[in-house]
């Protein structure tokens, strides 16, 4: 239990509203590295640019200093549907508070929001820690992200890895296979991996101009990371987004005839390398599905398991949605896309994508 829910009843003339669009804020350090970079007009900025999708920053004031914030965006989709979520096509984030009073605060706000956006629901996603979702919110307990401890010297960090995690390590760097962090001199070939590898998946994926548009938005604080062959092939690319001490995993994948080479270790442990040296204390390996071949990858890295709080305010007659590759309805459609030539997948893939933030 977090220490200030017992003082929550000393919280009063609680001011809650929503900012216009661009004005500038104040908010706090310790709320912001709570809600992470997608609270941070950036993140909704360049994907508003992007998609055309607004977005909306709320905060809860008491004795006009800020004790609670939530940045959302308008997602509008002919297939997916139109609602309001934080973090759009990131993991989690968006959402911070100081006591219980301000967390209901924001999020009854949020509500009426979405009354008054007419959209089919609110999706909230943070780290809740232990806490149940309030009175009209349902939890969609679904996805975890994975916390590595990183050391300026890895190899204290190795020594705890399983016998055979530390074997395919050393065969990956047998492979012939060597790594570059850039920022838009690496675009290309980032996309390339990315894009490849998400066919492969059966996955749609956004096209390149919403990586230019990202990293040209972030600017330092995003790394691209690409994978090369000993003939100069991309292998794997990966995106990286530091705050402070912690660096995130976005987007990260291997084309899958390198998977046998163990070229998904390379890439994560020389993250893990470069990170670490350069002084970052927390390597977010990114979110997976609970139970998923995913999940089982990053396990290998002894992380902390931190479970995903996605909390939802459905408007009525709305069932929960289930926009993940468990749902068998996806099954079909993820095998389809497989097959399909990749200037088609490349086409459609954005069309797609923008509706799944």
């Amino acid at each position: 239990m977090k220490p200030w829910l017992c003082a929550e009843a000393a919280v009063t003339e609680l001011d809650v509203h929503l900012l216009v669009s661009r004005e500038q804020v104040g908010w706090p350090d310790k709320l912001l590295r709570s809600a992470g970079f997608t609270a941070m007009a950036s993140w909704p900025g360049f994907v508003e640019q992007v998609y055309r999708f607004p977005f909306y920053r709320l905060e809860a004031k008491v004795d006009n200093k800020v004790v609670g914030l939530m940045t959302l965006t308008k997602i509008h989709h002919p297939v997916f549907g139109n609602y309001l979520t934080t973090a759009p096509f990131a993991s989690y984030g968006g959402f911070a508070y100081e006591n219980a009073q301000a967390r209901n605060a924001v999020l009854d706000e949020a509500n009426r929001l979405r009354k008054n956006q007419d959209v089919k629901y609110v999706l909230v996603r943070f780290d809740a820690e232990d806490e149940s979702a309030p009175v009209g919110w349902q939890n969609h307990p679904v996805y975890a992200t994975y916390l590595v401890s990183l050391e300026s010297d890895p190899e204290s960090l190795f020594a705890g890895f399983s016998s055979n995690h530390r074997n395919h390590v050393r065969k990956s760097q047998k492979k012939g296979f060597n790594i570059r962090f850039g920022h838009l001199d690496l675009l290309d070939d980032a996309y390339e991996g990315l894009a490849r590898s998400m066919h492969e998946l059966g996955s749609p994926y956004h096209g390149k101009e919403y990586l230019s548009a990202m990293a040209a938005s972030l600017g330092e604080t995003l790394e691209f990371a690409v994978v090369y062959d000993a003939s100069g092939k991309v292998v794997g690319s990966g995106v990286f987004i530091i705050q402070g001490d912690v660096v995130t995993n976005l987007h990260a994948n291997i084309l899958r005839v390198y998977r046998s080479d163990y070229a998904g270790e390379f890439l994560y442990w020389s993250a893990i390398e470069h990170y670490g040296q350069a002084g970052i204390k927390t390597f977010d390996l990114g979110r997976s599905l609970i139970g998923s071949g995913n999940e089982v990858f990053k396990l290998k890295w002894n992380p902390r398991v931190r479970p995903l709080s996605y909390w939802y305010a459905l408007s009525p007659g709305i069932s929960m949605p289930d926009l993940n590759q468990k749902n068998p309805k996806f099954q079909l459609a993820i095998a389809v896309w497989k097959r399909l030539p990749h200037p088609l997948v490349r086409f459609l893939g954005p069309f797609l994508i923008r509706g799944l933030a």
